[in-house]
């Protein structure tokens, strides 16, 4: 099959078509319009096989995570997605697998209102590329740099799932069928806060995604702002199928390192900290308080029902070249 006869086949005229794509796949550019008072937000990521996700994982997984933690850096900044374009390295053609990789590219994508817009196709390793762009309205942006000291810290949904789930898959975690099941589809399925993202525009002080592990990513929002904080590990949101999985020790462990949740942390300021229940109510996602931002510059405190709690020697993962 051409490159052509590929994006033809499964990328052009596929998923959501928006109508502030004035000229989409076929060109060789996408045209596309901004509404007036809003910002662009633009992000990219790259997920290369065997090193992000394995080259055995079901291509829809792939497409749909490849998506996902691009709609989550936009969320991290409380945007709104609009249109991404992808960049597909394959070594081989494989027509089932680009099926079931446009599928997952479409089911996500289509739940969102994203369209895709443009991209590349190549002969290569297994790789791809997606750049996703978003509005924001001016002076709503969520950042890394603007938390406070005596700022609240709030996560999404549960942490560590994603994690284990990439262990149950490598083999080095063993558990029942019914926990197996949840949390292999949270490492290769994950949900990008975008509702909560919007929601937390006038509430939040600051934002980050938990791509790389808890303490990785609140350690960025400590260094942007100068600030300090302390995390009560006791009040970490664990899943059922994580505790009954590892326990609760280890659970822990996972929550504040393992990677790959797409859950959001963000802070709030004590004056706002009353409208954060009704800036979340649309959303249906529960955020939880684990601690509160300090004016110890980069210190980060464990504590256990108030007594100080070991840091794990890794705080999450970290790029290697």
């Amino acid at each position: 099959m051409k490159e052509f006869d590929l994006i033809g086949r499964y990328f052009a005229g596929g998923g959501h078509q928006r109508k502030d794509v004035l000229v989409g796949i076929g060109d060789d550019c996408a045209v596309t319009t901004v509404a007036e008072n809003q910002h662009l937000a633009i992000t990219t990521d790259t997920l290369v096989g065997g090193i992000h996700f394995f080259e055995s994982a079901p291509a829809k997984s792939v497409a749909y995570k490849a998506v996902a933690v691009n709609l989550s850096d936009l969320a991290a900044m409380g945007a709104e997605p609009a249109w991404i374009s992808l960049s597909l390295s394959l070594p081989k053609i494989d027509e089932n697998w680009l099926a079931d990789f446009a599928e997952g590219l479409y089911e996500l994508t289509r739940y969102y209102s994203v369209q895709l817009i443009g991209g590349d196709t190549v002969h290569g390793p297994m790789a791809m590329t997606i750049t996703a762009q978003g509005f924001i309205p001016p002076e709503n942006a969520l950042k890394r740099s603007t938390a406070k000291p005596g700022d609240w810290i709030y996560v999404t949904g549960t942490l560590g799932d994603a994690g284990a789930g990439l262990g149950i898959l490598s083999g080095e975690i063993e558990t029942t069928a019914q926990n197996r099941d949840y949390l292999v589809n949270r490492h290769y399925f994950p949900t990008p806060r975008v509702a909560v993202g919007t929601a937390l525009r006038r509430t939040a002080s600051s934002c980050i995604d938990i791509s790389d592990g808890l303490l990785a990513d609140l350690g960025h929002i400590l260094k942007a702002s100068g600030c300090g904080a302390t995390v009560h590990v006791d009040r970490l949101p664990l899943s059922r199928q994580l505790t009954e999985c590892l326990g609760e020790g280890k659970a822990r462990e996972f929550a504040l390192t393992a990677g790959d949740d797409y859950e959001l942390a963000f802070t709030v300021n004590e004056e706002q900290r009353g409208h954060l229940e009704t800036s979340l109510s649309s959303t249906n996602v529960k955020a939880t308080c684990i601690g509160q931002i300090t004016g110890h510059s980069g210190k980060l405190e464990l504590k256990l029902e108030d007594a100080p709690y070991p840091m794990p020697s890794k705080s999450g993962f970290e790029h290697e070249f």
